[in-house]
């Protein structure tokens, strides 16, 4: 009997959506914090009005937003850190 996968699925299309999710979240962390930066120094234009009436470094600004975002997305990065780790040993 063969295996069963989901609709539109085989066991490589799976194993390369895994290995894209790991990816995409090892990118969302410097991604964040790049973001933080340069709205922090460029300046946030019109959508930090809308935010944080016009104070980007405020508590409600864009850029502690930023920095919590990546902030939360770094455990993808700590889990490979780990893994590598142990590997070394």
């Amino acid at each position: 009997m063969s295996d069963v996968h989901p609709a539109g699925t085989s066991r490589d299309g799976g194993e390369a959506a895994s290995h894209l999710a790991r990816w995409l979240g090892l990118a969302a962390t410097p991604t964040f914090a790049i973001m933080a930066v340069l709205t922090a120094v460029l300046g946030g234009g019109p959508a930090d009005m809308l935010c944080s009436n016009g104070h980007g470094l405020s508590p409600g600004g864009m850029v502690p937003m930023y920095l919590l975002m990546s902030a939360f997305h770094s455990a993808a990065w700590l889990r490979l850190l780990s893994r590598r780790r142990a590997a070394g040993r």
